[in-house]
């Protein structure tokens, strides 16, 4: 790009977009990259492939700012924000493709520094499994609102002050507490390894499924075009997003359904038959039941 790196921020040049990226490397257990940047056109970068010597796990929260440019229509933008949690078994580069457009923060700690700030996971199967660091894993969680004060003031905080890479570790550690007390409420006790390929498989699954929210997901039919058994595929998916294929597909469905009435250009029946609900009465039980409030009152509240 012909640019430097300056304070550990290299920023965008306006010929090839706009924004930054951003590396810290607190000490050699723990380190922070975030990016927060859209490029004009699409650019390859190559990665070297995962530490296997050395335990980390990663965590990356991705999509969780607006959009640099109004005019930009590349699709990540579309996104809801998320988490993932891996061992670094799981080359994740190759699972999440890099997009024009990137809002990220990915932390990568030492398990044996992670051990040592919460002590023995006794209580939790799926702490133990990511500290013990033996198996291909990884974890999405939806993005939570309690995050977000921490996301800003690690996107937002200067870069000249001299307590700087402090109170970034201490944000970035908060950060991955928050994570982890989310994680651990998933009550699963069994853990598959997971092949690069599969994981590439069921994100493929889940971005085709959610393109077309006004078709539900049959699970005969993915099964088919993943080339696993349905047992195998529902096994997979949840363990990765630790909800079933429908009630993944559902909680987008109504997202979807919740931001089409807040514009107040639809009724609530046309809004409903967009999105796959042939009965009213079944769309607005389904709506309250995620939302906590009927599709009619909802988009009232928007009214002018």
């Amino acid at each position: 790009m012909g640019t430097e790196v300056h304070n550990q921020r290299l920023l965008i040049p306006e010929s090839f977009g706009e924004g930054y990226c951003a590396g810290y490397v607190f000490n050699e257990n723990i380190r922070m990259l975030i990016l927060n940047y859209e490029l004009k056109e699409g650019m390859q970068i190559e990665n070297p492939e995962p530490l296997l010597s050395k335990k980390m796990l990663l965590f990356k929260v991705q999509n969780v700012t607006p959009r640099l440019k109004s005019a930009s229509v590349d699709k990540a933008l579309e996104r809801a924000p998320s988490v993932l949690i891996a061992t670094s078994r799981v080359n994740t580069n190759a699972i999440i493709p890099i997009h024009l457009y990137n809002s990220s923060i990915s932390i990568e700690i030492d398990v044996d520094y992670l051990t040592g700030l919460i002590g023995s996971p006794e209580q939790s199967p799926v702490l133990q499994k990511l500290l013990s660091n033996t198996q291909s894993l990884l974890f999405e969680e939806p993005f939570f609102a309690s995050l977000q004060p921490i996301v800003n003031q690690l996107f937002n905080h200067s870069s000249d002050h001299a307590l700087e890479l402090f109170f970034l570790r201490v944000k970035a550690e908060e950060l991955i507490c928050c994570l982890l007390m989310a994680l651990v409420r998933r009550n699963d006790s069994q853990f598959y390894t997971l092949e690069n390929r599969d994981i590439q498989i069921i994100y493929q699954l889940k971005e085709q499924m959610l393109e077309r929210l006004d078709i539900p997901p049959t699970i005969s039919d993915l099964a088919l075009q993943a080339s696993m058994s349905p047992t195998k595929l529902k096994r997979l998916f949840k363990q990765i997003f630790g909800t079933s294929i429908f009630s993944y597909y559902q909680r987008f469905r109504i997202q979807e359904a919740a931001r089409q009435l807040s514009t107040g250009n639809r009724s609530v029946s046309e809004v409903g038959h967009q999105l796959g609900f042939t009965n009213l009465s079944h769309f607005s039980r389904v709506f309250e039941e995620h939302l906590g409030i009927k599709p009619k009152k909802y988009s009232s509240s928007f009214a002018l």
